[in-house]
């Protein structure tokens, strides 16, 4: 018997590729032949070819989608055109039954397409507001799903449906103590975690350096600062850096007692699923859409995290936020409890599949 076949897309960023990389096991288990579209040079080629080097990666064409102005608009929108004539060859080729778009720029030409080769398309928006790929992406898509609730105001009703958050079941598998060990740390202090996305972020490592004398009194620290942002100059005990991690990440989860972040919507919705207590640092308005400061002042509203705008970010601040949160630590986490399970990668997978041809 053939194989069903399903092309995944999305990158640009590690939160356009988690989902992903949460649902191919379910995929391959459920007997999917599982392909997927990306970049040349795309965060999504590392994350996917490492962790599923099995998985056919096929690269295309793809042009950023930009709010300012830049010569490369001009010519952005032929990189475009080829990707889509590059991706309506790889889904004649493959002859998916359906395509999952998690959005990015990559994604766009990918979901056109499809929309030409008459194949069915599911997005997924993980923000509260849809990102420009995604509204792009909407009037060729069959079905979008989102994760806040809130989202769905900004969507046709026939066509979008709430699932709320899916953790790749990989997270729940981590050890406190396999993250202590890890990062040579004990029992006696808390651990603070502090993370500025796949990327990193020069602000949070900053904020964190500036103050590392004065925290070291009162946590263990790891701090995931981001590819070439590791200062080999700063080696102290209690303190453990990593440039980025993937298969010890559950393990530094679990370690973790508060966790400093920005409020990329994977990330934030993992730490609610951990139950750990959060101060949220937004990218700036003037630095993105706005998407962040949106989804963090959400959380803050529900009583999971609390939020430190980047432009009232300052050495004291940052100081004062941690205590905080530090004293209200329980509360947090008993607000926590009461949050719906999420939702598994098998059950989304269902979920994507019932619109497949």
């Amino acid at each position: 018997m053939t194989k069903k076949s399903i092309i995944l897309t999305g990158g640009g960023t590690a939160g356009h590729v988690s989902l992903n990389q949460a649902i191919i096991p379910a995929l391959i288990d459920q007997g999917y032949d599982v392909h997927y579209i990306g970049s040349k040079d795309g965060i999504e080629k590392e994350l996917i070819g490492s962790a599923f080097p099995e998985i056919p990666y096929h690269e295309i064409a793809s042009g950023k989608l930009r709010r300012y102005f830049s010569v490369k608009n001009f010519t952005d929108p032929f990189r475009v055109m080829a990707g889509i004539g590059q991706a309506f060859t790889i889904i004649k080729k493959v002859k998916p039954t359906i395509i999952f778009s998690k959005g990015g720029f990559v994604s766009v030409p990918v979901v056109m397409a499809a929309k030409l080769a008459n194949v069915p398309v599911v997005v997924h928006e993980s923000d509260v507001t849809p990102g420009l790929a995604n509204k792009l992406s909407l009037p060729f898509a069959s079905h979008i799903f989102t994760v806040f609730k809130e989202t769905m105001q900004h969507l046709p009703s026939d066509k979008a449906t709430c699932t709320g958050s899916i953790i790749r079941q990989q997270l729940f598998t981590g050890e406190r103590e396999r993250g202590l060990q890890l990062c040579g740390f004990d029992n006696s202090k808390k651990v603070l975690l502090v993370m500025g996305g796949s990327l990193g972020s020069v602000v949070l490592n900053n904020a964190l350096r500036e103050n590392l004398q004065a925290l070291l009194e009162k946590f263990q620290i790891v701090h995931l600062c981001g590819k070439g942002n590791v200062d080999p100059a700063i080696q102290q005990p209690g303190y453990c850096q990593f440039e980025y991690v993937t298969d010890e990440l559950p393990d530094l989860l679990y370690a973790a007692d508060l966790i400093v972040s920005r409020a990329g919507s994977n990330s934030i919705f993992e730490f609610l699923a951990l139950q750990k207590p959060m101060l949220l640092i937004p990218l700036s308005a003037a630095k993105s859409r706005g998407d962040q400061i949106l989804n963090a002042n959400l959380f803050k509203k529900k009583g999971f995290a609390h939020v430190l705008e980047e432009e009232a970010l300052t050495k004291e601040s940052f100081l004062i936020a941690l205590e905080r949160l530090v004293k209200e630590e329980a509360d947090i986490v008993d607000r926590m409890l009461d949050v719906e399970a999420p939702k598994t990668p098998a059950e989304m997978v269902t979920l994507i599949t019932q619109y497949e041809n």
